[in-house]
This record gives structure tokens, C-alpha cells and sequence, in this order.
């Protein structure tokens, strides 16, 4: 069964679809909140005594804003994987997957040559063992690039 071209030539037509700019906002707000985090959230456990994050709330999460971060970035992705979006469709599935799996292989290599000592890398010096997650998270990601591949 072939596909309709009235449908394909319609979705085609928009570069900015509504769910294209949901990805863009999940992708945007991901990052935005594992970057507030990091800087003003967690505060600074290094310094003697410690220091606690100023929004109470979410320094009382800890770790877990990582995952909501993290999270909040994934899906915006997977949403973008849609043939709707840019990246859903044509060379955009290619280099969306391509560029997840890049990605997931950087952070896993990176946080293997840096792993004795991550005080210096944002991020990772938070996560330690977690940084595996996230490098296989990029990967699984970029297979859901890969389902839309013709």
C-alpha cells in the first residue's frame, strides 16, 4: 500500500509545525534546567560547610533534576524524530540519528578518559556512574531516529 502524496507534499510544506516547536521547547527547557541546576540549584557542596541551592524545592530533589532534565531533553527529541518535523523526515532522520549516537559515544568516552578525576567536567563530576546512562540514553534515542528511516 503506497503512501498518499496529498498528505506527504501538506506535511512537507510547513517547516515549523506544532509539533516541531513542542520538540524545540522540551529540547530548550532540558537543557535550561540541568544548567539552572547545576549553577544556582545545588548550590556548592564543595565549600566548608556546605552550601544549599536557593530554590528549596528543587535543591531538595537533587539528583532528580538531572533526570527531569535529561528527560525533558530525550522526549523533546523523540518528538522530533516525527515525520512532521525536519528531523522526522529525509536527511534529517539521518543526521538526527547519527547525531544522537555521536553524542551518546562522546559522552561515554569522555566520561571513561575522565573518570578518575571529573571535578573539572560540568555534569559529570554530579553523575558519576549515571553518566553511562545518559550515553546510552543519546544511543536509544537515535534508534528511534533510525525507525523512521527509509
Amino acid at each position: 500500500m503506497s503512501k498518499s502524496p496529498t498528505v506527504t507534499t501538506e506535511q512537507r510544506s510547513t517547516l515549523f509545525s506544532p509539533r516541531f516547536l513542542v520538540a524545540l521547547l522540551l529540547v530548550v527547557a532540558g537543557i535550561g534546567w540541568i544548567v539552572f541546576y547545576y549553577v544556582q540549584g545545588r548550590g556548592n557542596p564543595l565549600a566548608f560547610p556546605p552550601v544549599d541551592g536557593s530554590p528549596q524545592a528543587v535543591s531538595d530533589l537533587g539528583r532528580w533534576n538531572y533526570a527531569i532534565g535529561f528527560g525533558l531533553l530525550m522526549l523533546g527529541l523523540m518528538i522530533s524524530a516525527h515525520p512532521s518535523t525536519p528531523l522526522g523526515r529525509g536527511r534529517g532522520v539521518v543526521a538526527g540519528m547519527l547525531g544522537c549516537f555521536l553524542v551518546g559515544l562522546l559522552w561515554i568516552c569522555t566520561f571513561y578518559v575522565f573518570s578518575d578525576d571529573l571535578s573539572a567536567l560540568w555534569v559529570f563530576n554530579d553523575l558519576g556512574q549515571w553518566n553511562l546512562v545518559v550515553g546510552i540514553a543519546f544511543m536509544a534515542v537515535g534508534f528511534s531516529f533510525a525507525t523512521k528511516w527509509e
